[in-house]
């Protein structure tokens, strides 16, 4: 992938590192979520715990945000996954 792709799908470029035009889906596999509650303390405006203490995305669709990517990094089950929301290509986790 080109430095410009890579941009493209991380958002990265644009003012203050996110290209405000990139819009991302966001989902969380519940089944797999244990309620750590990383993702809502590295990104409090992108995710919540329900009452269960199960995550969920604010919004299943939001712009390109780097909290919102260094939570789904720091997943520690992998429960979150990103896409690009106009095409569905894999931000995170990354195809192989």
């Amino acid at each position: 992938m080109s430095g410009t792709d890579d941009a493209a799908r991380t958002g990265k470029g644009g003012p203050g590192g996110t290209d405000p035009g990139t819009r991302w889906h966001v989902a969380v596999d519940r089944n797999v979520c244990i309620g750590s509650g990383l993702c809502a303390a590295t990104a409090p405006g992108g995710f919540e715990l329900d009452a269960a203490r199960q995550s969920h995305p604010v919004r299943a669709e939001c712009d390109a945000c780097d909290d919102v990517l260094a939570a789904a990094e720091g997943c520690p089950v992998e429960a979150i996954t990103v896409t690009l929301a106009d095409t569905g290509e894999a931000v995170f986790p990354p195809e192989e």
